[in-house]
């Protein structure tokens, strides 16, 4: 990966702090709903798609963590008691000059993105592509409206090309865990409508002006990061090489019960932060609290966010 400019301009929206957020069937609400950055001349929408709660993350959650760790991790970041985790979803647009691009593209079980896109001022009939970090279904599953039918009927898609060969094979759906089966029938369902628009990408490649594809295998076989740029400014969109600040930010040894290939994406996980921490980035992070962004810095043997309205 080239150094990192230091210089990005993270400007937020008026919007980002008035705008409601919609939350999803648990009952769960995040705010703000958006926040607006630029990258140069590209002009970058984070978006929340409300969030979900995992009721105890000291169970199974994180495999080689305890539970007295994961509790102190929890009152560490900031939740006073309890054990359950708020999981926030947020899908990063950037307005190119090609038009509108949807970094992944949120979990279709509730209004919540669509409603908070229109709050930020995006139309979503003006997404022309969708480019995808992986295809676990809370990244997929706003393709479809609930009907079935394409939710972005003018978007092209474009797919890392080993996350659309994994997710595709017959022989490593028959191999599959009980739990990831379902994962196989599901990329299936959710690409059916756009079947004749879909392309594939190699890790490394442009996907749209500014925006180019990075390896950052592990938490699935073909996961990829982007990084955007434009003028000598830059920010990585993560999607979910990283994911909870306050469990894998600080402690990037640590590994959710997500990520298929718990090694790699350690390895992943450090990579990136040490990249981040030393260039002095900005990140997104597809599950971090909103707004969402800002840059790490080390902090003892991990590493810490610093969030952009800090």
């Amino acid at each position: 990966m080239a150094a990192l400019n230091r210089r990005l301009l993270l400007a937020s929206g008026a919007g980002a702090l008035l705008a409601p957020a919609i939350g999803h069937a648990q009952g769960v609400v995040t705010a703000p709903a958006f926040h607006h950055l630029t990258v140069g001349g590209l002009r970058a929408t984070i978006v929340n798609d409300g969030a979900a709660v995992r009721p105890d993350v000291t169970q199974g959650f994180i495999p080689n963590a305890t539970p007295e760790q994961v509790t102190a991790a929890l009152r560490a970041g900031g939740v006073a008691q309890g054990t359950a985790l708020t999981n926030p979803y947020n899908v990063t647009f950037i307005r190119t000059p090609q038009g509108l691009v949807a970094l992944d593209i949120g979990t279709g079980s509730s209004p919540a993105m669509i409603a908070n896109m229109r709050a930020a001022g995006l139309d979503p009939a003006d997404v022309v592509l969708i480019a995808h970090t992986h295809f676990h279904g809370d990244h997929i599953g706003g393709l479809l409206n609930a009907d079935g039918s394409a939710a972005f009927p003018n978007a092209a898609i474009t797919v890392p090309e080993g996350e659309w060969a994994f997710w595709n094979d017959a022989g490593e759906e028959s191999r599959a865990s009980a739990m990831r089966r379902p994962g196989f029938a599901n990329v299936r369902r959710r690409f059916a409508p756009y079947a004749a628009r879909v392309t594939r990408f190699a890790p490394g490649a442009a996907v749209a002006p500014g925006i180019t594809s990075l390896p950052t295998f592990g938490h699935s076989p073909g996961h990829v990061s982007f990084l955007v740029a434009d003028g000598g400014q830059q920010l990585l969109v993560l999607g979910d090489a990283v994911t909870t600040p306050l469990f894998f930010v600080v402690n990037p040894e640590w590994y959710p019960i997500f990520d298929m290939d718990p090694a790699a994406a350690v390895a992943t996980r450090k990579r990136l932060l040490d990249q981040a921490a030393t260039d002095r980035m900005a990140v997104v992070g597809y599950h971090f609290p909103m707004p969402a962004t800002g840059r790490i810095e080390r902090a003892g043997s991990g590493y810490r966010l610093v969030t952009a309205n800090a």
